[in-house]
């Protein structure tokens, strides 16, 4: 029974390295002649519901007292694969696929950002696990790979629907690459974002729990059909994972003094 209390969170964590794995199967093409389903917006969506499937493994291990050293290095194999890997593949394709002039025009500017951001991503999950998992107690340092890996997928399925990610619109094409780099190097930045902890006042604690529980289920019906619902769930992922961070780092940035003086540095 000790170790069958492992087998729920190290089961989330299979999963979410595996929808990863996926997301890039998707992206690569392996599933075009088995569907016609737009291999772009599965492979944004197996994204998605890696990140869903991220916070529900340290739920689970929570739950049932199941943390381990082991449980936290494969977590972050997972999200490697989930939150660094697949939304490059998954932006690389697009173009490969929606822009390939515009592609090969600027190849070698995607290929940089390409690795830079997977760099970063690997840098910033070695860097958690190495030192700063106790540091600091309310506040990441750095982007996490979560909302890196979430905000990239979710702006190129954005323009996708609206018909941004288009040949015609060059000006635009420059925009998920730039959010990749920002967002790539603000996951090995020193800047701080408050984690998010339950309120105890309980109105406040009410409408975090209706947003958690919103999320869950945008990201769950993201490959809707329905044009409407999908520009919703887009607008109200985007606002509220862009809000996040900005809000986020601005409160981190006027913290940053007692942040350091909490964690003895």
């Amino acid at each position: 029974m000790t170790k069958a209390r492992f087998i729920l969170p190290n089961a989330f964590t299979s999963m979410n390295f595996l929808l990863g794995v996926f997301s890039i199967c998707w992206s690569a093409g392996m599933f075009s002649g088995y569907s016609t389903l737009d291999p772009f917006r599965m492979a944004a969506y197996f994204v998605l519901l890696s990140v869903l499937c991220d916070k529900l493994d340290g739920f689970a291990a929570r739950l049932v007292n199941a943390s381990s050293e082991f449980g936290a290095q494969f977590d972050s194999l997972g999200d490697l694969v989930g939150f660094g890997l697949a939304p490059a593949f998954c932006l690389f394709f697009s173009y490969k696929a929606n822009a390939s002039e515009w592609l090969g025009e600027n190849l070698v500017l995607v290929i940089i950002v390409f690795a830079i951001y997977v760099l970063c991503a690997a840098m910033r999950l070695a860097k958690y696990n190495a030192m700063d998992c106790d540091s600091y107690k309310n506040y990441f340092s750095g982007l996490p790979s979560t909302f890196a890996g979430a905000i990239n997928v979710i702006l190129l399925s954005y323009m996708t629907l609206h018909g941004l990610f288009d040949p015609a619109n060059k000006s635009l094409l420059i925009i998920p690459v730039v959010v990749m780099l920002v967002s790539g190097l603000m996951m090995v930045s020193p800047c701080f974002l408050p984690k998010l902890h339950p309120h105890k006042n309980k109105i406040l604690a009410g409408i975090q729990i209706i947003l958690v529980v919103i999320t869950y289920l945008c990201g769950f019906f993201f490959i809707t059909s329905d044009t409407s619902i999908q520009n919703l769930i887009l607008s109200y992922l985007m606002l509220l994972c862009s809000g996040y961070i900005v809000i986020g780092f601005a409160i981190g940035f006027i913290n940053r003094t007692k942040i350091l003086e909490a964690a003895g540095k």
